[in-house]
């Protein structure tokens, strides 16, 4: 039997995978590897008779250009207890290529680990994936997926703006990023919003949902100061991962709750939350003649098809596999820098004492986000303060600096 290589993607989708998929078959069926891809993700590797694809040159060569995945995903995680040699053994596998985040190449470690101690040798690589942005690559290298995704999202965004000009409302926008902000970053900076709002923003004080309005309502006053009556604030939806559980329970939204009786944020529209809470002030606090719409942006641009940046990025890194493979590296994500130069990252070099993978933040003291921060953003100052008394009675509560205590 051919020596196999298995492939599978964990997580939630990114533009991209396909690229990968399909540039890492054709690598190894040109050196003879059988290239079998694992529907399902973790949930099925275990299974007695996993769901599974073999590939060939034509399918790799269809997939190439898709968004989405040709492989359907999961994020399950397997207990030990699930592990069993049966698939790696039948199939004479060597490599075990992993599509994904964190939680996925951890788990792909501890598999391999299984493996060996069991007396079946495999390679592992792991290919980060996230529109997030947020895993630890090297400074400048962004994972892949998030520049198609920002692209697609920036379109959706900009139209809002457009709308928001053309009708003289606001709207909010909320825009995914589990932990880190840089996807609403890079957005609201490219279509000039007048409020980012991003977790990393808040160094020196927590974040609370009052500040966050507070911060979106300075940016409305400011530009009613300034004669223009529409504008939209864009949210990192990551602002709810440093928020207590207490913080979120006297929001006054109606929540689900799960098992360990925390909030289940994913059921619910970030975008509306924030937009019910600052309505509710407007109308309480001040004297804005303004009326807020909410807008999500998240699922919408996960499967979009890869633009020309992601397309030939994925590519290097599915070659990439090849090379590390042939280099026996194992336990290591792909990275390629701008060159084109690849190198193996060890998820030991990255991981905390616990072994969670350290996420990538926005760098607030990086001359990009000062830029933007300090000259695209438009909010009350100072100087404003006598302006914005027509609007609230004390501006100072409004006061962009003051309110993120820097």
């Amino acid at each position: 039997m051919n020596p196999s290589i298995v492939i599978l993607a964990g997580g939630g989708p990114a533009p991209g995978i396909n690229t990968v998929i399909s540039t890492i078959a054709k690598t190894f069926l040109k050196d003879n590897y059988r290239v079998i891809g694992l529907h399902e993700g973790y949930k099925n590797l275990f299974k007695p008779n996993p769901k599974c694809i073999e590939m060939d040159f034509r399918y790799a060569d269809l997939i190439q250009r898709m968004g989405g995945s040709a492989l359907q995903m999961s994020r399950y995680k397997p207990k030990d207890e699930e592990f069993n040699t049966d698939f790696f053994i039948n199939n004479n596998v060597k490599l075990l290529v992993t599509i994904g985040g964190d939680d996925t190449a951890s788990t792909a470690n501890r598999i391999s680990k299984f493996l060996a101690a069991n007396n079946v040798k495999i390679q592992n690589i792991h290919v980060p994936k996230t529109i997030d942005n947020d895993l630890p690559l090297p400074e400048g290298t962004p994972t892949f997926g998030y520049y198609s995704a920002k692209e697609a999202g920036v379109r959706i965004s900009q139209t809002v703006y457009e709308d928001a000009r053309t009708s003289g409302n606001w709207f909010l926008v909320s825009a995914m990023g589990r932990e880190a902000g840089h996807l609403a970053f890079g957005m609201g900076a490219a279509c000039h919003y007048p409020m980012i709002i991003i977790p990393e923003m808040f160094y020196n004080t927590t974040i609370t949902f009052d500040k966050i309005v507070k911060l979106v309502a300075s940016a409305m006053i400011k530009r009613r100061i300034l004669g223009i009556n529409y504008g939209v604030a864009i949210i990192s939806e990551g602002v709810f991962h440093f928020m207590t559980d207490e913080e979120i329970n006297n929001s006054g939204v109606q929540f689900s709750y799960d098992e360990h009786g925390h909030p289940e944020l994913g059921n619910v529209s970030k975008a509306h939350i924030f937009n019910t809470l600052l309505q509710k002030h407007i109308s309480n606090a001040t004297r804005l003649p303004i009326k807020s719409r909410p807008v999500e942006i998240g699922y919408e641009v996960r499967c979009v098809d890869p633009g020309a940046f992601d397309l030939f990025y994925c590519s290097i890194l599915g070659y990439g596999v090849k090379k590390l493979f042939d280099e026996g590296v194992s336990g290591a994500m792909v990275t390629s820098d701008n060159n084109g130069i690849v190198k193996p990252l060890y998820l030991k070099d990255v991981e905390d004492e616990k072994g969670k993978v350290r996420p990538r933040l926005v760098n607030m003291n990086g001359d990009k986000a000062k830029l933007v921060f300090n000259h695209c953003l438009q909010y009350v100052t100072p100087e404003d303060y006598e302006a914005a008394k027509q609007f609230v009675d004390n501006p100072e509560e409004y006061d962009f600096k003051k309110i993120l205590n820097w």
